[in-house]
């Protein structure tokens, strides 16, 4: 470096520099590892290019929505004798659902009416009716099915998504989280990259705001325009090689060159992206005028584009925890979602995107068929059997994998992990979750640590 700029350590140098540059990224800039990768092979032909993860945090109730039981109908109220059916509260007796079922599709799987355009897709959709998770806790349910661990610090699914395959578009994130309104629990730790390098971290959204500024913070710079970003850019990188000689082997160099990279080409990239003024009338229509409709509207043209991984989240904390008053929360979440999920998988068919694209529906756990003392309204957490459903790319619709008992409350056959879960995921995407591996700390971690099995019963 010249004497003239001697006076810096490199590090100040860079974050001087970097302000006349979006700040979008520089976390990673300044925490990266590794370089961020181009777009990869894959382990074995892929059946899905993509992943959309529709994440109802809080925990759905089962019973609710794709696990109908009619043996609550008949206990509702009464005695159940010595059954155990409480988690971590005290509960009371068995609550019937307050929503009627109905079947759909040739398949004729019955569906919630909370759920009832989303079930014209039934055909398209397997439903995993076994789930289950480890702990009836939002925070530790919450890293087991975004990391795949409870409590250690973790890759997230998507980040491990994106370090396997790279990103199709450089000049937007490979990840993307959209939460409007703010964080879920345990907040950014559910889209960590952990000890992978930073360049896999998800890229967070705030879906409540509408214009690109709010929706992007810090996406444009406010202290120059693009053409000395540009020249900022060159010096930057002049400056990274230097330093590259002096020090080789350093992973890191390339990610933060990346990230002052990204960020520049986001701001020309990311405003004809995040535009949904470009859509006709009848598909903004279609997905409706709301922020859930908005959000999945934004998530086909992110697909459309090649970003790799989505997830969709229902909103700040834990919206479908509903301890009480079940039935009206849980109808107006389903309202909010139920429309845009329909038009986006409609939308995916019409535009040939439907099949390389693998969506998944589901919380970080479920809800007991018995009621929550004291208001007897509600359902308390339930970690022993829930739902989720999967369709796209590579799965065998109009299935039904797994069973409840006959009060909905714990898996008894087929019991499938969140292991299990993200092993099919994996796979799907042309992956082999034994191989995929990263080593830290003098040993080779895998999203699926040594658990997990594919799911081959849903798979087309």
């Amino acid at each position: 470096m010249s004497a003239s700029l001697s006076q810096y350590n490199r590090r100040t140098l860079l974050q001087r520099i970097g302000m006349g540059l979006p700040a979008l990224g520089l976390s990673t800039l300044l925490h990266s590892e590794a370089a961020a990768s181009p777009q990869k092979e894959p382990h074995f032909q892929p059946k899905a290019k993509h992943v959309v993860h529709l994440f109802m945090n809080g925990g759905p109730s089962q019973v609710d929505t794709f696990d109908p039981k009619p043996e609550l109908n008949k206990w509702h109220g009464k005695d159940i004798g010595n059954l155990n059916l409480r988690t971590e509260r005290r509960t009371g007796a068995p609550m019937k659902s307050p929503f009627s079922f109905n079947r759909y599709g040739e398949s004729g799987i019955p569906v919630s009416e909370l759920f009832k355009n989303t079930a014209k897709h039934i055909d398209d959709m397997a439903i995993i009716r076994s789930m289950f998770a480890k702990v009836p806790n939002h925070e530790p349910s919450l890293m087991l099915m975004n990391c795949g661990d409870t409590q250690l610090p973790r890759p997230s699914v998507g980040s491990w998504v994106t370090y396997g395959l790279g990103s199709e578009n450089d000049n937007l994130p490979g990840f993307l989280a959209m939460c409007p309104g703010g964080y879920p629990i345990v907040s950014t730790r559910n889209w960590r990259s952990s000890f992978l390098p930073g360049s896999y971290q998800g890229t967070y959204l705030d879906t409540k705001n509408t214009t690109l500024d709010k929706l992007l913070e810090n996406i444009r710079s406010t202290a120059t325009g693009t053409e000395r970003q540009s020249s900022q850019l060159e010096l930057l990188t002049s400056l990274n090689r230097q330093h590259e000689k002096a020090h080789p082997h350093d992973p890191r160099l390339e990610s933060r060159i990346k990230s002052f990279e990204m960020a520049y080409r986001m701001q020309l990239e990311s405003a004809e992206a995040f535009d949904l003024s470009r859509e006709t009338q009848y598909t903004l229509d279609m997905y409706g005028d709301t922020i859930i409709g908005r959000q999945l509207l934004l998530t086909r043209r992110l697909i459309e584009r090649g970003v790799r991984f989505i997830q969709a989240w229902s909103g700040a904390g834990q919206p479908w925890d509903n301890h009480s008053g079940l039935e009206s929360g849980h109808r107006e979440l389903a309202q909010q979602w139920d429309t845009p999920i329909a038009a986006l998988m409609t939308d995916l068919k019409q535009r040939g995107l439907f099949d390389d694209t693998l969506i998944l529906w589901g919380g970080e756990f479920g809800r007991t068929p018995v009621a929550e003392k004291p208001a007897l309204n509600g359902r308390d957490h339930n970690h022993y059997g829930f739902s989720v459903w999967l369709a796209g790319g590579g799965i065998k619709g109009g299935t039904i994998h797994g069973q409840t008992d006959d009060f909905g409350f714990r898996a008894v056959d087929s019991p499938t992990s969140v292991h299990d879960l993200h092993a099919t995921l994996l796979h799907l995407l042309g992956l082999d979750h034994k191989q995929l591996t990263y080593r830290f700390a003098g040993r080779d971690f895998r999203l699926t640590d040594v658990h997990g099995d594919i799911i081959n019963q849903i798979l087309a």
